[in-house]
């Protein structure tokens, strides 16, 4: 039998062997760091009512527990207490405005975010009203101003402001621009009065800016973002009672938008109502907890509010300590009703006598423990029914539409500077006050490319705000890093090869001219296939000799072959014909086919090619396409032997094999190295010689390695017969290893007779 286990040890027995008891502060810190803040709190309440001095320091820490575990009143003694041993500082209270702003739980309020109609990448073009589809993707707003960003993505030009440094260069689309002034022209009106306001406001000039918004307003009274901009513009000259009228109707409409409550909250502060402003960027925090900035804000009035008279306190409390119990019961102020000197809430309900408040703290050390026990809690508890409401949700009646701003834009909202996206970010509008807009018609001329003339295909807009077909602006690139239409520069986008599909050009084209787009896509796909054939029109590069399985490195820097080469990637056959100039034909009769490995292209457009042969032809007849050149060609492959002949060529392989080995390794190291840098190493001997139809690879290798003269080369390129081929390599290894051998002697005999 095994033994039976021996009873467990006691905690504090076996704590006491293995290690000295943890301190209370440091389990109370530990608790809080896991998260159970009402044990935290307990523990640091415990440690300071044992403590003959309290500690300023644990006051915060409980403040904050109490916080975190949501026990509000109590937290505000906590820190009540904390303010008597020092004055308080606002960003200690970072705990206390987010414990209020969990409070008003609005986060999970918030309605989902609609997804932007999808494009016409996703099939069938659905039911979407053309005001959804031309609306800004930042704001919800109809398009004004539209800019293409380099991504594709069309947006407002206001709202290119919250994106990089970068993207602010980019001009109004100009396409989109016009037809959004055809088919809206109410609305542009009324977005461009707007747009003026809110520039005179910038230049600080209130008066014109508000008489340019009462135009707008005019037009669609019920427009939010227009209500708030006059409350803005009241708020710079000061007239608050309008301006407050404004910010109400605004966020009565719409409780969940962070702006509204924001300007509320600074025309509260212009009245002088400390705990409204409180309770206004509270909502501000609530609606956005990861900002920073509004935390900060809400901090600062929570000091103000509760703990205003704090140092004076702290400096009253020293003196009649100092002067004696006595001082404080002769007419000192008594810190037990700090709410009511703060102007805060007034407990008329409950008036206490001086012979009721006979527990009354007379020094500052029980004034502390007075706080952080909790004695003070229904006088906070009252104080705090007026800003944070026991059922906030009773008050959020209206919640923000479909089309509100994503969880993105509300980090942003920050309380020091609103994003001027905000004020545009609210969907509502009274449309029945704007004009009848006009049927919206769109033809295939507002999509016309000013290159090709022809419907865009691909479209693509520079940063000046031109659009033209992907291929069309490639081509002029080509040429001349410029706009072909306004002559701007555009380095930067042939550096960068940037060349993003304008997303919405391309869906407004996909949903209503679908016709006109079959049309347009089937002739782009015909000229596809037509370049994809390798036997008629091969694009040929005239240039030098290549030679099937050589390597052939080439730097691309006229506009015709740079098209040529683009036109290879694209169709996907990735390969081209190489030729050498003739003097009366035009191009050498025969020519090998390249295949492209890689291609690196430098910011001014020109481009390194990697490419290697493959295979050998004969040129039948040529022409021109585009500037370069074109050919119909026949594929030449070696004839084959059998029985006899097949030995006497395998013996005539594998010796002049060995014959050019011993070429190879007879050169000076300088050479070897120049050749092996850039024709890389000599390929192995096949077993079988006929095994590639365009011969052994290492024949290949040693003719474009071997001094020979382009028609020498040219002439051996062209013979169907490998066995003549290898004859050919050997007569000129013999006449270029006798001159190597004469020169040799030559020097020896030189050498001797000096």
């Amino acid at each position: 039998m095994s033994p039976e286990p021996a009873p467990p040890e006691p905690q504090s027995v076996r704590r006491s062997l293995e290690e000295p008891p943890e301190e209370p502060q440091g389990q109370g810190s530990a608790a809080f760091l896991a998260g159970d803040y009402e044990v935290a709190a307990e523990l640091f309440r415990s440690l300071l009512a044992g403590l003959a001095q309290p500690e300023r320091g644990l006051c915060l820490q409980l403040g904050e527990a109490l916080a975190r575990a949501g026990r509000l009143p109590e937290a505000i003694g906590a820190f009540r207490g904390a303010a008597l041993l020092g004055p308080l500082q606002p960003g200690e209270l970072s705990e206390l405005a987010s414990g209020l702003a969990r409070a008003l739980g609005l986060r999970e309020k918030r309605p989902p975010v609609a997804a932007r109609p999808s494009g016409c990448a996703s099939g069938a073009p659905g039911p979407v009203a053309p005001r959804e589809l031309l609306g800004c993707p930042r704001c919800g707003r109809l398009l004004y101003k539209p800019v293409t960003l380099s991504s594709g993505l069309t947006v407002c030009k206001r709202c290119v402001e919250q994106v990089p440094v970068r993207a602010q260069a980019r001009r109004v689309n100009v396409m989109l621009s016009g037809l959004l002034e055809r088919c809206f022209p109410a609305e542009c009106r009324l977005r461009r009065l707007a747009c003026q306001a809110r520039g005179l406001h910038r230049q600080q000039q209130p008066e014109a800016a508000l008489l340019r918004c009462q135009q707008a307003l005019d037009m669609a009274p019920d427009d939010n973002s227009l209500l708030l901009l006059r409350a803005e513009l009241y708020l710079t000259m000061k007239n608050y009672d309008q301006a407050l009228q404004d910010a109400e109707a605004v966020c009565q409409r719409e409780p969940l938008l962070t702006k509204g409550h924001h300007i509320k909250a600074q025309i509260l502060s212009g009245l002088g109502r400390n705990r409204e402003v409180l309770k206004e960027f509270i909502y501000c925090l609530a609606l956005n907890p990861e900002c920073n900035s509004a935390k900060k804000e809400t901090q600062k009035v929570i000091c103000e509010v509760f703990f205003s008279t704090s140092e004076s306190e702290h400096q009253t409390s020293i003196s009649s300590t100092e002067a004696g119990p006595e001082a404080l019961c002769e007419g000192q102020t008594d810190p037990q009703y700090p709410l009511e000197e703060a102007g805060g809430h007034a407990n008329a309900d409950n008036p206490k006598t001086p012979s009721e408040k006979s527990d009354a703290p007379t020094d500052i050390n029980s004034s502390v423990l007075y706080f952080i026990l909790g004695l003070h809690c229904e006088e906070d508890k009252k104080a705090l029914e007026g800003i944070v409401p026991a059922a906030p949700s009773s008050t959020l009646k209206r919640q923000l539409p479909s089309d509100a701003q994503d969880d993105e834009e509300l980090k942003a909202n920050t309380p020091e500077k609103i994003p001027k996206k905000d004020a545009d970010s609210l969907p509502q509008r009274n449309a029945s006050s704007l004009e009848e807009e006009p049927e919206f018609t769109i033809d295939a001329t507002d999509f016309e490319c000013a290159l090709c003339m022809r419907l865009l295909f691909e479209p693509v807009t520079t940063p000046c705000g031109h659009t033209f077909c992907l291929k069309c602006l490639e081509r002029c690139l080509d040429h001349a890093p410029h706009c072909p239409l306004c002559k701007d520069k555009l380095s930067e986008l042939l550096a960068t090869r940037n060349f993003n599909v304008t997303v919405l050009t391309e869906e407004l084209i996909f949903r209503y001219l679908p016709d006109e787009l079959s049309d347009r896509k089937r002739v782009y796909d015909e000229e596809m296939s037509e370049l994809s054939n390798l036997t008629r029109d091969v694009p040929i590069f005239v240039c030098a000799m290549a030679f099937p399985t050589v390597p052939c490195p080439l730097h691309v820097f006229e506009p015709r072959y740079r098209l040529m080469i683009r036109r290879c990637m694209e169709t996907g056959t990735k390969r081209f014909g190489m030729c050498l100039s003739a003097e009366n034909a035009g191009i050498s009769e025969y020519g090998c086919m390249l295949e492209i490995k890689d291609v690196r292209t430098f910011p001014d457009g020109s481009s390194v090619v990697d490419a290697i042969g493959i295979s050998r032809f004969r040129v039948l007849s040529h022409r021109h396409r585009d500037g370069y050149n074109t050919a119909d060609i026949e594929y030449l492959e070696d004839e084959k032997v059998e029985g006899p002949e097949f030995e006497e060529l395998t013996a005539l392989h594998e010796s002049v094999y060995q014959q050019s080995v011993s070429w190879f390794a007879s050169l000076q190291d300088h050479m070897k190295k120049q050749i092996l840098s850039h024709f890389g190493s000599m390929p192995d001997r096949e077993p079988e010689p006929q095994s590639n139809s365009s011969g052994p690879a290492w024949s290949w290798w040693i003719l474009a390695v071997l001094p020979l003269e382009r028609k020498a080369q040219l002439a051996i390129l062209g013979m169907a017969s490998l066995k003549e081929r290898l004859l050919a390599i050997r007569r000129i290894l013999v006449i270029i290893t006798r001159k190597l051998n004469s020169r040799q002697e030559m020097a020896n005999n030189t050498q001797r007779d000096n």
